[in-house]
């Protein structure tokens, strides 16, 4: 088939290598516009773009997906379908009707759960144990469109939400290739989406990523999983915001506070609603990570200092 890719980031790309390599002709890339990064803030393309540019081949930025430019080059072009992932705005109506396969969209949730921007953040942080992707037709509502193809995936006791992307990416790339293959020899019909188990997952703030040490242990510990890499577990100490990797809950050791400090010699602890947990990684403001037991001595920390 006749296909334009739509995507952005990282996670976009294993889908775009998968299809690259497939027996179908990727005419176009649509993407997000350059956007400025680092410390130099310098306008950088997007990993989707960047790709495109390796291999040759055409890339749209479109400032929004209702710009009548683009509708006017998808028209010339003509793709038969438009896969899709992590593109990052909202495909008008116009523009879905143009393929006569329409838009078909990799999510990173067993669908109906987890409808939204971040899917795999919030498996992680509601204590999931499978998820998966899901392969479905776009329409205007929210990953509302029926379904063409799933696979599952296990979430593991340490994983991270990078670590579950990851596999995602590459796993689901699979599957969006078999789906376009099976669209192209007429063997799929979409199948509404059921109308139990419907969960949203909006994007995760900065502010959702702060640690609730009042929160059990392994509550704690979803909610920095969840937000690594992005966007960042986080507490605050003697005043300033620390960056926290992922921690790990600590069983048969006595009760902290809430909070609580406690530097031993392999390993730091911080007390939270149950058990305490032992910290990872710390990262300071302006500094590298570092393990905990090398940021907390030096830093000095004395008996009774805690996480704010």
């Amino acid at each position: 088939m006749r296909l334009v890719f739509a995507g952005t980031p990282e996670v976009a790309v294993p889908a775009l290598d998968a299809l690259l390599a497939s027996s179908h002709d990727v005419l176009a890339v649509v993407t997000r516009p350059d956007a400025r990064a680092g410390r130099g803030r310098r306008e950088v393309a997007s990993p989707v773009a960047v790709r495109a540019a390796e291999a040759g081949v055409e890339t749209l930025k479109p400032a929004k997906a209702s710009d009548p430019a683009l509708h006017d080059r998808l028209a010339e072009l003509a793709p038969d379908c438009c896969p899709v992932v992590a593109y990052g705005a909202l495909v008008p109506r116009s523009l879905l009707d143009l393929p006569r396969h329409g838009w078909v969209n990799l999510h990173f949730s067993l669908l109906p759960a987890w409808r939204g921007a971040a899917p795999v953040q919030h498996a992680i942080l509601h204590g999931d144990d499978v998820t998966g992707a899901s392969v479905f037709t776009l329409e205007p509502g929210l990953d509302t469109g029926p379904l063409l193809s799933v696979m599952t995936e296990a979430i593991r006791p340490r994983d991270t939400s990078g670590d579950l992307l990851g596999r995602l990416s590459v796993a689901g790339a699979g599957l969006l290739v078999a789906t376009l293959d099976a669209l192209e020899r007429g063997e799929l019909v979409g199948q509404p989406q059921p109308a139990d188990g419907v969960s949203l997952a909006p994007r995760v703030t900065v502010a959702d990523a702060e640690v609730r040490w009042a929160d059990p242990a392994f509550a704690v510990d979803r909610r920095v999983r969840a937000c690594t890499p992005a966007p960042g577990a986080w507490t605050t100490f003697r005043g300033e915001r620390v960056k926290l990797g992922p921690v790990r809950p600590i069983a048969n050791v006595p009760a902290m506070t809430s909070g609580d400090l406690a530097v031993e010699r392999t390993q730091v602890l911080v007390g939270t609603a149950t058990t305490p947990v032992a910290l990872g990684e710390v990262r300071a403001a302006g500094k590298k990570a570092m393990p905990a037991t090398d940021w907390a001595r030096g830093l000095r920390i004395e008996a009774g200092e805690r996480f704010e």
